[in-house]
């Protein structure tokens, strides 16, 4: 579960910007849009993020992509002439002469943990990294390693385990890469490694990649048919049944359509409407992350999707007994009301004239429980919306 996530001079975010997932004990409306683990902290289940065109909310997709690349390839080995993962994903603020290390930290529950975990890089090494762990039952933290260039220290639970590989890590490589690939008896850094990777990033073109529907759609038709042809048949897609022929090198899908007499008519998958398909991957990605308690990230997710059809896969994580989370970003408003969102889960990213995108929350505004969150949004209360300056293309007389 997602507890917050940082990053610093990536792309059009120079300064530190964190997203918290963290819920405001003080608000009481919309209970059901927390997640409840026991303890004093509660987490929301949704965030929406919102902003202007080029105000850098894409951006902030991009980095928690970046962030998620380089753990994932930056052990992988740099044949002559390839990028180094580090070098491939280093993105710092462009509008400085100076140009300085890139950063990203996380805050991850797993189980009866809580981890922390960041590191500082530039297109050359790793200038630091970090990991701590407190156990929520009874609030010790512990360090489990700290990193700089002139150094690496581990804490006292994988000292003697890790030590005998230090001197092994490469200046470009993250220290949880690497010991992930280790069998250690340690079981820390795996199980923060699939935290970080279970976290699933979708871009706004989503509904155009077939590798997803090829990959995920056959088991869904073979283990949960069932369950994807009544989602279907909520949002009205018209589909009676979905099956696929795999028996040449390329997947076809096909759906199958009921005609006036009762006649059944077949027609390709991709011969569907773009809502339809982005619908059906947004249906796998969410079959995926609410029964494992995984999180997802989608950029514009309202693109292509009626603002009904946007409220009915936002509810597919309102699941009780799930902790699965959604962050998306968007510009539809039609869901910025107080009869859905809490006031902690609604951000604003806006951009300045000198291009520093800067990330905030609803809940850092003194806003009344009953505002209309909508309407101020748009009359500039909170910021993330275009200035729009006079134009005419009709040349003066």
């Amino acid at each position: 579960m997602l507890v917050q996530f940082t990053v610093k001079n990536v792309l059009s975010f120079k300064e530190e910007a964190t997203l918290d997932m963290t819920a405001i004990n003080a608000y009481k409306e919309h209970k059901c849009n927390l997640i409840d683990i026991g303890k004093k902290e509660k987490y929301i289940r949704v965030a929406a993020i919102y902003g202007a065109n080029a105000s850098g909310k894409s951006n902030f997709y991009l980095a928690m992509r970046y962030f998620q690349k380089i753990v994932l390839e930056s052990l992988n080995s740099v044949e002559d002439g390839k990028s180094s993962a580090i070098e491939k994903y280093y993105y710092p603020f462009m509008f400085e002469d100076k140009t300085e290390d890139s950063e990203f930290q996380v805050v991850e529950i797993l189980g009866d943990y809580e981890y922390c975990y960041g590191f500082a890089y530039n297109a050359e090494y790793i200038a630091a990294e970090w990991l701590y762990r407190k156990n929520l039952n009874t609030n010790r933290r512990v360090m489990i390693f700290e990193r700089t260039r002139e150094m690496l220290a581990f804490g006292p639970s994988v000292k003697k385990e890790c030590e005998l590989f230090q001197e092994q890590i490469p200046t470009e490589t993250l220290t949880l890469t690497f010991f992930n690939k280790l069998k250690l008896k340690t079981d820390i850094f795996k199980k923060l490694y699939k935290g970080i990777m279970s976290t699933l990033i979708a871009s706004a073109d989503s509904c155009e990649n077939p590798m997803i529907l090829d990959q995920f759609l056959p088991k869904i038709i073979d283990s949960d048919k069932e369950k994807l042809l009544e989602f279907m048949n909520a949002i009205e897609t018209g589909i009676k049944d979905i099956d696929y022929d795999d028996s040449d090198r390329e997947i076809d899908f096909i759906t199958y359509h009921t005609g006036k007499e009762g006649e059944e008519y077949e027609l390709d998958l991709y011969s569907e409407s773009e809502g339809t398909i982005k619908s059906i991957v947004l249906f796998i990605y969410a079959w995926i992350a609410v029964p494992r308690n995984g999180s997802m990230f989608v950029d514009e997710l309202n693109v292509k999707l009626h603002p009904l059809l946007l409220k009915f896969i936002i509810d597919l994580f309102y699941e009780e007994h799930s902790r699965a989370q959604l962050i998306y970003t968007t510009h539809d408003t039609t869901l910025m009301d107080k009869k859905f969102f809490r006031r902690d889960q609604i951000w604003f990213v806006q951009k300045d004239e000198f291009g520093y995108s800067e990330l905030s929350a609803l809940s850092d505004y003194k806003v009344r429980s009953d505002a209309s969150f909508e309407k101020d949004y748009l009359a500039g209360v909170y910021g993330g919306i275009p200035f729009l300056k006079e134009f005419t293309l009709r040349e003066d007389v």
